[in-house]
């Protein structure tokens, strides 16, 4: 059954049932690491996991890559959910599709909101990285409508980009939202907000792509401007910012000035890609992680893929997977918990010991997750 914050906050005295769907690859060690992490954190709700296959390697075996009973479970009977990882071929499968896009759109999970947060003392804390990409799940060229055809000098393929008024609108509510919780989570926490702190940037490419993406910026801006003119006072989003940048100076900007952005909204590929670029700046996608998120239910996701090359091996790193337990957690109305294994996290990534080879270290998958375990009971 899906729930509300507040309807799940109300069942605290039963166990929360979380579908976990390891996937392929790397999934299926990191998302047990999560699992271990939710079920000691001091505070946290108790937790009944039903495991549910999903996945390329799911599909090889059955033809299906999400069974219908998989998404059955999360729509009627679970309260939230965590994903893995999908090794996605690279070529055209024929019957093959992405299921943690189709699951976005069958659960209407219609934003990934994906923190790319550094460390303090880890890196030039004059440019601290704390920032939140809100990707829009469920358009643009992610609809998949591709054709090829032959022409008179070869193969002409093309793709349908859409992009709607209705879905642009929600996503940039849902980014000043984020920008607005933000604020309250780093007042609970104790750190106030720093210079260019509490503003959404949009991102687009309407110079070229004036129609699409011009939709799509004048509709997030629609929603800060509604929100001045219908409040007849100080409006819901009043002391956030609003500004806007190309997605190519972004890329140039999030590289050279990456603390100048706090909440970044952008349509789904282009936040894809930036989402991903951006753990550069923390150090690895390994502990990128990421929230699907509808109006009633949530899903963890760690923003990093399958990794083949070192699967099965005890060296992926779990503190994506982890940081996604912990999100989920935070939307799903805990965020006191969800502090927690921030803190944990930090802590371990600070301390430097138990780091895993993407951030070169020695340590294996479970010597990281029973560090963050240790840091948790301090």
């Amino acid at each position: 059954m899906t729930n509300t914050a507040a309807k799940i906050a109300a069942q605290a005295g039963r166990a929360l049932k979380l579908g976990m769907m390891p996937a392929d690859g790397i999934g299926k060690e990191v998302l047990p690491c999560a699992a271990r992490v939710l079920q000691s954190t001091p505070g946290a709700p108790k937790f009944d996991f039903v495991t549910l296959p999903a996945g390329f390697e799911h599909f090889q075996k059955t033809g299906s890559a999400l069974p219908d009973e998989t998404v059955r479970v999360l729509r009627e009977e679970c309260d939230g959910a965590m994903f893995g990882s999908v090794s996605s071929p690279s070529h055209k499968v024929e019957g093959y599709s992405s299921p943690i896009v189709k699951l976005r759109k069958e659960l209407d999970l219609y934003a990934n909101i994906r923190p790319v947060v550094g460390v303090r003392g880890t890196r030039d804390d004059e440019k601290w990285v704390d920032t939140v990409i809100v990707r829009e799940n469920t358009e643009c060229l992610y609809i998949k409508s591709e054709t090829i055809e032959e022409g008179p000098q070869g193969q002409v393929a093309r793709a349908i980009r859409q992009i709607t008024e209705r879905a642009s609108k929600r996503i940039g509510k849902k980014a000043f939202d984020v920008a607005l919780a933000r604020e309250a989570l780093r007042s609970k926490a104790g750190t106030s907000a720093t210079a260019g702190r509490g503003k959404v940037t949009v991102c687009h490419k309407s110079n070229v792509l004036s129609v699409t993406d011009g939709l799509f910026r004048t509709a997030v801006r629609g929603v800060y401007e509604s929100d001045k003119k219908s409040a007849g006072g100080p409006g819901r989003y009043e002391g956030i910012d609003m500004d806007e940048q190309l997605v190519d100076s972004m890329v140039y900007r999030l590289f050279r000035e990456p603390h100048v952005f706090d909440v970044v909204v952008a349509p789904n590929l282009y936040g894809d890609i930036i989402s991903d670029g951006a753990a550069a700046l923390v150090g690895s996608l390994g502990v990128v992680a990421s929230v699907n998120a509808g109006d009633t239910f949530f899903m963890g996701e760690p923003v990093h893929g399958s990794a083949p090359d070192i699967a099965g091996q005890n060296k992926a790193n779990p503190i994506a997977s982890i940081r996604s337990a912990a999100l989920l957690l935070e939307y799903m109305g805990y965020s006191d918990p969800a502090l927690k294994i921030y803190k944990a996290v930090d802590d371990v990534i600070r301390e430097g010991k138990y780091l895993t080879p993407d951030l070169q270290g020695t340590a294996t998958t479970s010597e990281c997750e029973e560090a963050i375990l240790r840091a948790l009971q301090k």
